[in-house]
C-alpha cells in the first residue's frame, strides 16, 4: 500500500514557519500542527489534564492549562520537562498517527514540528525542509512581538539548534528573507517537486 510522502517542516523562531505552513495549505497539503494539537491536549475537557495537575499540582483549572504557573515550574528545570514530556508526547504522537490515517489517499503530507532537530523528531519522516531567514531579519520579527524581550529571545535562541546547522542538515530550505511572493513560488515549486516524487 502506498503512503503519503512526509515533509518535516520547521525552522527557528521568527523565521517565518507559520506563513509557510498556511502558504501549503493554500495549496492544498494537509499540515499536522505540533504546537497546535499540544494547546487541544492542554484544553478544557483534555483528559490529560488530571495527570498534568498530579504531576504539577496548581497548573490546571476550569479554564485548561495554566500555561505560564506551567512554564513558570518547568523552565530551566530538564527533570520537570521530562515529566512533562512523558505525558505529552505520548499523545500528540497518537493524533499525528490519526492525522496519517486520515490523509492517508495524499501524495503529499506535512508534519509541523518546531523543535523537530532538538528534541529528535524525525523519525519517518522522507525529508525535512527547513524554514530560514536573515539572522537581523529574525531578530526584528520576534522582538515585534509582545512582551519580547531582548534577554527572553536570547534564551530562546540558546535552546534551539542554531540555524545554520538546521540549514546544513536539512534537505530543503526555504528562504523567508525575500519577498512575499518569491517565497509563494518556491514553496509551490516544492510542493510540485514531491507530489512528484510522491506519485
Amino acid at each position: 500500500m502506498t503512503r503519503p510522502f512526509i515533509l518535516g517542516l520547521t525552522g527557528s523562531i521568527g523565521m517565518g514557519k507559520s506563513a509557510v505552513a498556511q502558504m501549503l495549505r493554500a495549496l492544498g497539503v494537509p499540515v499536522f500542527d505540533a504546537d497546535a494539537a499540544v494547546h487541544t491536549l492542554q484544553a478544557p475537557g483534555s483528559p490529560l489534564l488530571d495527570r498534568i495537575e498530579a504531576a504539577f499540582p496548581g497548573t490546571t483549572g476550569p479554564e485548561g492549562l495554566r500555561r505560564q504557573d506551567l512554564g513558570a515550574r518547568v523552565f530551566g528545570d530538564r527533570a520537570a520537562l521530562a515529566r512533562l514530556e512523558a505525558i505529552m508526547h505520548p499523545a500528540v504522537a497518537t493524533m499525528r498517527e490519526r492525522f496519517l490515517a486520515d490523509h492517508a489517499g495524499e501524495p503529499l503530507i506535512v508534519f509541523d514540528i518546531p523543535l523537530l532537530y532538538e528534541k529528535g523528531h524525525g523519525a519517518g519522516l522522507d525529508a525535512v525542509a527547513v524554514v530560514s531567514a536573515p539572522a537581523a531579519m529574525q531578530r526584528a520579527r520576534v522582538l515585534a512581538r509582545p512582551g519580547m524581550t531582548e534577554a527572553k529571545f536570547d534564551q530562546i535562541l540558546a535552546l534551539q539548534v542554531p540555524d545554520a546547522e538546521k540549514r546544513a542538515r536539512a534537505d530543503h530550505v526555504i528562504d523567508t528573507g525575500v519577498a512575499l511572493a518569491e517565497t509563494e513560488r518556491a514553496v509551490a515549486a516544492l510542493v510540485a517537486a514531491l507530489r512528484g516524487r510522491a506519485s
